[in-house]
């Protein structure tokens, strides 16, 4: 038996941030201590809606939900629907869960779980850090708790892909992840690991992959989307999590095709849940973050020390390296076996407006 990893996901979701919470609850060394729903693809409203469904959808109500922060510390909240559907999971149309989410803050789960778990519990970030930071502000104690933090955001030697030099998840929260990035490597608390846009983008999903995940989940008729099939196309998928990952994934292949990026998409989140959970799977280089929060064009922008030219300490760990393939063939086969595990549903009955 694998060794648990207890974790707290913090997310914005956001279709992959669907795939990294299926991949999670599929893994049996991770313990999904609660999940936070932070503002950025969506609303923080929606992103917890989608997060009670997804728990619902696997039979997993036992997991907490929260509501995290509802808008950046600093700037107006910005959204990207366009990216992530509407609801902020393409076309899938997921149940309204049965249960409300906690009636504890999103903040409150960061410092209790910490607390009652020090120096054993897995961080994952994979939306904007505004909750993160509220948290550490609340109890500046916290990061000394964590064993382990994983944050997918910023890039450093690779395009943006909000800015010519920014990064989603940060840009959505400047000041946040400033605050998140100050705040460790010191006093006992772990230096981040930093999954960034330039090893991110390597982790490219395929056709390929989403019928090969139907057919290993025994789901029929195995349905491969591709360029040539009408836009919104809904799936007809026998298995329940098959028929929302597909309609999910086919609108995040459709809005990559339609950005010049081929019918493909990347699967950032799911691989920082991955080293999250083994983060063996990553080379990783130390260097000082920092991030730019006032500059015209730049705002937002990592910027990574790896040569000590600032006198700083040490404050994070960069992914720089894994093996995509191995990573991509992971995703595919725990989310399968997932999906084989779950109950079919009435293929409609009470789905969201």
């Amino acid at each position: 038996m694998a060794t648990p990893v207890p974790l707290i996901l913090d997310c914005d979701t956001g279709i992959d941030d669907s795939l990294a919470i299926l991949y999670l609850l599929s893994h049996p060394a991770a313990e999904l201590l609660a999940v936070v729903s932070t503002a950025g693809n969506v609303p923080a409203d929606v992103v917890c809606a989608n997060n009670l469904a997804w728990m619902e959808v696997c039979g997993r109500e036992d997991i907490p939900v929260a509501l995290g922060a509802t808008d950046p510390l600093v700037a107006p909240l910005r959204t990207t629907e366009d990216t992530h559907g509407p609801l902020g999971v393409g076309y899938a149309e997921l149940p309204t869960a049965a249960r409300p989410a906690s009636s504890r803050s999103g903040v409150d789960w960061w410092i209790d779980v910490t607390t009652r778990h020090p120096g054993e519990v897995v961080g994952l970030v994979t939306g904007p850090l505004t909750t993160l930071a509220q948290a550490v502000e609340a109890d500046p104690a916290l990061p000394a708790r964590l064993a382990r933090l994983v944050i997918m955001g910023g890039t450093f030697h690779h395009p943006g892909n909000t800015t010519p030099t920014s990064e989603w998840n940060v840009a959505v929260d400047p000041e946040a992840a400033k605050a998140v990035f100050a705040a460790f490597g010191r006093d006992g608390a772990p230096e981040p690991i930093v999954c960034p846009l330039d090893l991110t983008e390597s982790i490219v999903f395929t056709p390929d992959h989403l019928g090969r995940l139907a057919a290993a989940a025994e789901s029929e008729p195995v349905e491969q989307p591709g360029p040539d099939d009408e836009y919104g196309t809904r799936s007809v998928a026998s298995n329940t999590v098959v028929r929302h990952v597909t309609d999910a994934v086919r609108f995040y292949f459709e809005f990559h095709a339609d950005h010049d990026e081929g019918y493909i998409c990347h699967m950032h989140d799911p691989f920082a849940a991955a080293v999250a959970v083994d983060p063996g799977i990553v080379t990783t280089r130390p260097a000082v973050v920092d991030v730019e929060v006032d500059g015209a064009l730049t705002r937002g922008t990592t910027v990574a020390d790896t040569r000590g030219m600032w006198g700083r300490p040490v404050n994070a760990r960069i992914a720089t390296a894994t093996d995509a393939d191995a990573v991509l063939d992971d995703i595919v086969d725990r989310v399968a076996d997932l999906a084989r595990r779950t109950p079919d549903d009435t293929q409609g009955v009470g789905l969201r407006a």
